[in-house]
């Protein structure tokens, strides 16, 4: 077996373009993993392998390499940076236990870095710092530490200080051994040398030595008093307090260098050795009953625990369905049956596989700490538990954020449509934050994603890999229907037909719920005028008519229904009658309440250059949005707004027209808003036309 200790799960993740897929490369290639580092600008770095990846030179899936350094193992994910792909970052958090945060140099702590962040502290992963691209103009590496600090509210160490900035950064002094390593300019990663620090850095060095040491022995009470009778603590216990200072996230260890031009990537790998937690220093995964609540027991990382491992993710290629699994305890032989504690069925592993982003190694056998695909399972999905089927159990589940957007798609031609449906089911099981569903009265395909480029990357996808050419509709906004003021009414159900008939009296209160409460279903009967068996039937029959409103047909949210009295039959009542009388009271009573019409609002985060500032927030108001926030920067204005989604479509091009190309942007899905009444009345002219077209 081997030591644990000597294992690192960590992830690589950052704002789009500040250098994950590089820095990536750089790790393989000094590892000893591959020997010709593939460029990201020339479409060749190994783990951006699908030609949608290549093409736009970006990540779009997480991919999975493993790799060694001074005799520990790395298995390393390199993770998308776009907004529209987040669900890939946060599912591959899930299962790791570190990470590396790349920001670039110049552009600092971006839109996209801030929720990456948010992320890793809600998964409570250990990190350390890289800011990259100290080799471009406008590039400050201390201009990003402060940022950290202020816009992450993070408390970075600072471990290395550059020498040089810009096209002079020639390499990189270690704060904690006082050493400068320096590259010569032949560009390999080897060519360096240590020396002495430059004599213009001493002070500076000394100050920041200060600093860390300070920092540091706060994590050791013994060493903070030794520290202040004037004792210097020795590099080894600096390196085991910052370690626990790591895990406990009380600091990030920071450095600093150039992953394209190959200076100080080194460092960084010997800090994941040094600093991050190996698997069994996490805090172990919870154990969760069947409806999700904590049941006290963890995972504990141990090879002897019975197994029990998480699929995080499924892909699709040329050798079959892989099922990636982090294994948290216990062993996995081939030839093992395993269960699904989410579908309760075994299953057969028939192959294991090490991953090489999409080369592999056949193995036999896998351990806790592990992360490894099996080949060919049947019917797992993301987030299911597999486990030890004498010990079930189920791991906490992931929970992925509800699509905003939808297209309707047709394939081109009659052929094609079956072709469609197996390539699109094999999608939604690789991505769960995108979905399908069809119309029932037209029969259209709707396809539902995070944003325009995801939905444009499926269509792509589906039109390449899978040989299907479709015909796209215009981008759909997600509306929803509620109510905004509250009814008490009552609705009778009755039936005669020969023999038993059909009989339910309801009296019930509909008010409008808190923001984000979806529906919810009290009862306060006495007396027993309503059997407390009907009221399951009672709730189904509300909560199915809740998929469909009154305005124009949209899902309806945030109602609450109180049942307070009512009448049955002793021949006449059954559970079908009181659910359709419920179905007739929400058609009677809705209209009743006021309903409106709500529409998602999207957070969105615009950097534009200063001279462009005023047109880009008079265009934000134009789009009906609400500025939050400017703040400037070095190299321009960061503008935060909530804008409805509707008016965000084609977004990327005239903001880009406005600023000379220089603008960037991203948002993600913030909360739903009513409608003004003129964009509502002609959404819901629209939707009802498209209901009499069919």
């Amino acid at each position: 077996m081997t030591d644990l200790s000597l294992y690192r799960n960590i992830g690589i993740f950052a704002h789009v373009d500040a250098g994950k897929t590089t820095t990536t490369e750089r790790i393989l290639k000094l590892t000893g993993k591959i020997h010709k580092t593939g460029e990201v600008h020339d479409g060749e770095s190994t783990t951006d392998f699908m030609e949608q990846e290549a093409e736009r030179g970006i990540t779009i899936q997480s991919a999975a390499v493993s790799c060694f350094w001074k005799d520990h193992r790395f298995n390393v994910i390199d993770t998308p940076g776009h907004v529209d792909f987040t669900v890939e970052v946060y599912r591959s958090l899930k299962v790791l236990d570190g990470g590396i945060g790349v920001f670039c140099g110049s552009g600092g702590v971006e839109p996209q870095s801030e929720t990456n962040w948010r992320y890793a502290n809600d998964s409570e992963v250990a990190r350390v710092i890289f800011v990259n691209k100290l080799d471009r103009m406008g590039a400050d590496f201390y201009r990003v530490v402060n940022q950290i600090k202020n816009v992450l509210g993070a408390t970075p160490l600072v471990m290395t200080l550059p020498i040089g900035i810009e096209d002079d950064f020639v390499g990189v002094v270690d704060v904690l051994t006082k050493q400068a390593y320096v590259w010569d300019d032949t560009g390999l990663p080897e060519n360096y040398e240590i020396q002495d620090v430059p004599a213009d850095m001493v002070d500076k060095v000394n100050e920041y030595h200060e600093m860390l040491v300070e920092t540091a022995v706060e994590q050791d009470d013994d060493l903070m008093m030794a520290y202040m009778d004037g004792e210097e603590p020795s590099i080894e216990d600096l390196k085991r307090c910052i370690r626990e200072g790591t895990r406990k996230l009380d600091f990030f260890p920071t450095y600093c260098g150039s992953a394209f031009k190959n200076k100080g990537v080194q460092l960084v790998l010997d800090a994941v050795v040094d600093y991050l937690p190996d698997p069994t220093e996490v805090d172990p995964q919870p154990l969760t009953d069947e409806e999700g609540n904590e049941t006290g027991e963890h995972a504990l990382v141990s090879a002897d625990e019975p197994l029990r491992a998480l699929a995080f993710k499924i892909m699709d290629d040329r050798f079959g369905a892989l099922t990636f699994v982090r294994i948290y305890s216990g062993k996995l032989n081939k030839g093992d049956t395993i269960l699904n504690s989410a579908t309760g069925k075994t299953e057969r592993v028939g192959r294991m596989v090490e991953m090489q982003a999409d080369e592999r190694n056949e193995l036999n056998s896998a351990q806790a700490g592990d992360i490894i695909a099996i080949v060919g399972m049947k019917n797992v999905q993301t987030g299911h538990t597999l486990c030890d089927p004498k010990h079930p159990c189920t791991l906490e589940a992931m929970v992925f954020p509800e699509p905003v957007i939808s297209i309707a798609v047709a394939p081109k031609d009659k052929g094609a449509s079956e072709k469609m449906g197996i390539a699109i089911g094999k999608m939604v099981a690789e991505d769960p934050s995108f979905r399908v569903e069809t119309d029932e009265d037209s029969g259209e395909t709707i396809l539902k994603g995070m944003g325009e480029l995801h939905l444009d990357i499926k269509v792509d996808i589906l039109k390449r890999t899978y040989g299907v050419e479709l015909v796209v509709g215009q981008p759909q906004v997600a509306y929803r229907e509620t109510i905004t003021q509250s009814v008490e009414d009552s609705y009778t159900h009755k039936k005669q037909s020969g023999g038993s008939g059909q009989y339910g009296k309801i009296d019930y209160r509909i008010r409008p719920g808190e923001p984000g409460s979806g529906f919810k279903f009290t009862s306060t009967v006495v007396g027993g005028n309503v059997p407390k068996e009907f009221f399951p039937a009672i709730e189904k029959g509300f909560k199915g008519m809740m998929e469909q409103g009154t305005l124009a047909g949209f899902p309806v949210l945030d109602v609450e229904v109180e049942l307070y009295d009512g009448a049955y039959h002793a021949v006449d009542s059954s559970a079908i009658a009181f659910e359709i009388a419920a179905k007739g009271a929400f058609r009677q009573s809705i209209p009743k309440c006021s309903p409106q019409l709500i529409e998602p609002i999207m957070k969105v985060d615009v950097f534009t250059p200063e001279d462009h500032v005023g047109d880009v927030i008079g265009d934000l108001n134009r789009r009906r949005g609400m500025i939050k926030d400017q703040e400037a920067g070095v190299t321009g204005v960061r503008i935060k707004a909530d804008v409805p989604l509707s008016e965000m479509f084609g977004y990327i091009g005239h903001l880009r027209t406005m600023t000379s190309g220089r603008g960037q942007f991203s948002m993600e899905f913030s909360h739903y808003m009513p409608c003004p009444a003129n964009v509502s009345e002609s959404v819901i002219a629209a939707e009802k036309e498209r209901q009499a077209k069919k």
